[in-house]
């Protein structure tokens, strides 16, 4: 397998980091990204989250190099981002969200055009991963499905000896089996300590592959947590349904709660552990509220959370 180098002692503690500080962009009227700042790595699938329209595209082209910022700083691999970008994009590999190959070309062809520049083991390592997702590289890329050129820019991003690799949406168009070769693709570089940002609509494969997982939302980092700290507090969750519409004041009064959030009837308790006893104790005894007529404990999913915690569909 082609690997990245391996850590030594001469290796810079900046190596396979991605950093970015106060990123800003606008397009027009529209503020794409309003002061992010990342300091991801070394190693590991970090998962980039997201509602369409959050900013993660455009976060991910200006950690490429390929969007200008308006303003803020990028350092990946220990290289500043600055003047086109080509030192930083030697030290990357990057699988865009969008589509756009010479549909004239054979899979070979085109393989060998995306990996231009790279050392020729990245060519070798390219070919064994579209031989393992079954791609046609004999055959021209026009008659490919739309999910065999996602998988030729995923095989492309996943060859050359690099310490950051950054996917946008590398899996959307695949059928599950295909997802899930992408998946253990992707797990098997993570362990060799590859840096892998990971931009994704597929919650479950976010939940399973995913160390550490940001969310964006209007162009701001609102989250940014290890996936055990976030299922911790999924299991951490007491979800109520009202009789009519409970007083917020009231809730946070309850022994054990944390955080409440209140959407009409519904309310959403986070608790200081994940025994609920006491605070359901407290529920049953405080009769200022409206009565309960369901109860739901500890199992929010990823998409539960950031819709209950934050107010925000996470892709």
């Amino acid at each position: 397998m082609n690997t990245p180098p391996p850590p030594s002692a001469d290796t810079p503690v900046t190596a396979g980091r991605i950093v970015a500080r106060s990123l800003h962009r606008r397009f027009g009227t529209k503020e794409a990204l309003a002061g992010v700042d990342l300091e991801l790595g070394p190693g590991g699938v970090i998962g980039l989250l997201g509602p369409n329209g959050s900013g993660k595209s455009t976060l991910l082209r200006i950690l490429t190099g390929l969007t200008r910022a308006d303003a803020g700083e990028v350092e990946i691999d220990g290289v500043r981002l600055e003047g086109d970008g080509l030192a930083v994009r030697q030290r990357l590999s990057y699988a865009p969200g969008e589509i756009a190959l010479y549909g004239e070309l054979s899979g070979a062809a085109m393989l060998e055009f995306l990996l231009r520049g790279r050392p020729p083991e990245a060519l070798s390592r390219g070919q064994e991963l579209c031989a393992r997702l079954g791609l046609p590289l004999e055959r021209r890329v026009r008659g490919w499905s739309h999910g065999m050129k996602r998988q030729l820019l995923f095989a492309a991003a996943m060859a050359p000896a690099v310490r950051v690799r950054i996917l946008d949406e590398p899996t959307e168009g695949l059928d599950p089996r295909k997802r899930g070769e992408v998946l253990a693709i992707l797990g098997e570089d993570a362990r060799l300590g590859t840096t892998i940002l990971l931009s994704s609509h597929h919650l479950g494969e976010t939940e399973r592959v995913c160390e550490r997982i940001v969310l964006l939302h209007q162009g701001r980092k609102i989250s940014d947590e290890s996936r055990s700290s976030v299922l911790e507090r999924a299991r951490r969750v007491l979800r109520v349904q009202f009789a009519s519409e409970p007083t917020a004041g009231l809730l946070e009064s309850l022994s054990g709660v944390l955080r409440v959030r209140i959407e009409g009837t519904r309310a959403s308790l986070e608790l200081g552990s994940a025994d609920p006893r006491a605070t359901l104790a407290a529920l049953g005894q405080q009769s200022a509220l409206p009565a309960p007529i369901a109860i739901e404990h500890g199992s929010l999913s990823l998409t539960d959370l950031f819709r209950e915690f934050y107010g925000v569909e996470a892709c």
